[in-house]
């Protein structure tokens, strides 16, 4: 059984436009670089509608929501986002790779690595770039194809990491790729998701407005 109208949009919605980001990225003909943080921070944004008619909604202070109405929401809210960043804040140092293999990726890492630092050396798919103060892993998620370059040991230079977030964003700026046929799987989903929830809506008018009155009224 389906939850009412208005629950299950603001629970997907989010989560669909995640599912669409990604198959843009996917769809690209060149490798896509961002930081640890920022992919953390779109998985949580994806996620905030679950969260919020899950966990947040279940667990929320009666006392407080009598004293401060519909605006304990907010309040609500802004402690996820504030969880969420500290979450980034506190996470070891990441890049991610998207829509490249492992086996594209690590030439092009390790030429990008010898021009910042000559004294950089491999074992195996650990790399360590001393004079960078960088130390890192390769973890590879094949089926997505998309790849991850973790910290390795808690010492690391942040200024090191912007360097090599930079470098290696040059090396693969030249890069084609195919792009990812997975990107109309996502793409798929997300317009699921959305229909679902939006003919849902349009559906039952009166359960959408039962439902936020449910949730706005204390």
């Amino acid at each position: 059984m389906l939850p009412d109208p208005f629950r299950l949009a603001l629970a997907l919605v989010p989560l669909a436009a995640y599912c669409i980001l990604l198959g843009l990225v996917n769809a690209r003909r060149r490798p896509f670089v961002t930081t640890g943080g920022c992919d953390l921070a779109a998985l949580g944004a994806a996620l905030s509608g679950l969260v919020l008619v899950g966990p947040i909604e279940l667990f929320r202070p009666e006392t407080s929501s009598g004293a401060y109405g519909g605006f304990i929401w907010l309040f609500l809210i802004v402690l996820y986002w504030l969880c969420l960043w500290l979450t980034v804040l506190i996470a070891r140092p990441r890049l991610v790779v998207y829509n490249v293999r492992g086996e594209e990726l690590r030439p092009a890492l390790a030429e990008a690595a010898r021009r910042l630092d000559p004294h950089a050396r491999w074992a195996g798919d650990n790399l360590a770039l001393p004079n960078l103060g960088v130390s890192l892993h390769i973890e590879c998620f094949e089926i997505m194809r998309h790849c991850s370059l973790i910290s390795s040991g808690g010492k690391q230079n942040m200024g090191g990491w912007e360097r090599l977030s930079a470098e290696l964003r040059t090396e693969l700026a030249g890069l084609r790729v195919a792009p990812n046929p997975r990107a109309l799987g996502l793409m798929l989903a997300a317009a699921l998701m959305l229909t679902a929830s939006i003919s849902h809506m349009l559906l039952g008018p009166q359960q959408v407005a039962q439902a936020m009155n449910e949730m706005l009224s204390f």
